[in-house]
């Protein structure tokens, strides 16, 4: 499978649930950028939509490609929200946040009708974990929350307790969210119990939110190279 031809055809079929007029939550990530791209030229087309984005990369890419924007505040509810995931299981529980925008991307899922997860279909996975769960913490005490998602893991019955702090690639230094926060990548391995686990993540305190997304989608689209599956619950 070519992945990033996935995406492409996951982020195409997802042009099947944007109508005339609506206000779209615009998510973060590769297969969200291409969805944002396509959307323009739709919008070139003469489509009028208006868009949330979850992230300032998408803000640039959406004003890029001419989709006219909204602040969250703007806005009273959001009719679908289009975004992509790092592991999506059979009960459209996601693991998100690998690009960062984890709290912002909930808020705008939590406020959205319907939210459309589009990825590629090597995302499908039968349990989560095999992708580290992102955790937005403050940066004051950061190292007791981070010991405090050690044990929440521990707790929970992970296969995996590590928990290392993002730090980019380039200079070495942590990874400064959106909303001015770190965020501890949660080595799960194996997450047998999602809604314990986000539950004890939720009560900690230090923890901003979590990328544990339970009870938000209700359709995934998996991107393949010869089109798209749709799935609904």
């Amino acid at each position: 499978m070519t992945e990033s031809l996935a995406k492409f055809n996951a982020a195409h079929a997802a042009l099947d649930y944007v109508k005339d007029g609506m206000v779209l939550g615009l998510g973060t990530g590769s297969t969200a950028a291409h969805f944002v791209r396509q959307l323009g030229e739709r919008v070139r087309q003469g489509l009028r939509v208006k868009g949330v984005p979850t992230s300032e990369a998408t803000r640039n890419l959406a004003e890029q490609v001419g989709v006219p924007l909204l602040e969250i505040s703007q806005v009273s509810a959001i009719d679908v929200c289009i975004d992509g995931a790092d592991e999506v299981d059979p009960a459209f529980r996601l693991i998100k946040g690998g690009g960062g925008a984890l709290l912002r991307e909930k808020i705008v899922a939590a406020a959205s009708k319907q939210m459309v997860v589009i990825a590629d279909e090597t995302k499908w996975v039968e349990t989560l974990g095999a992708f580290p769960l992102p955790v937005e913490v403050t940066r004051f005490g950061f190292a007791l929350t981070q010991a405090r998602v050690v044990e929440a893991l521990r707790a929970t019955g992970c296969a995996g307790h590590e928990v290392e702090l993002r730090v980019s690639g380039k200079s070495n230094e942590p990874v400064i969210t959106d909303g001015g926060n770190y965020i501890l990548d949660a080595h799960a391995k194996r997450i047998v119990n999602a809604e314990a686990l986000a539950a004890a993540l939720q009560g900690i305190a230090g923890v901003v939110e979590h990328g544990l997304f339970i009870g938000l989608a209700q359709t995934v689209i998996l991107g393949k190279d010869k089109g798209a599956e749709v799935k609904r619950l």
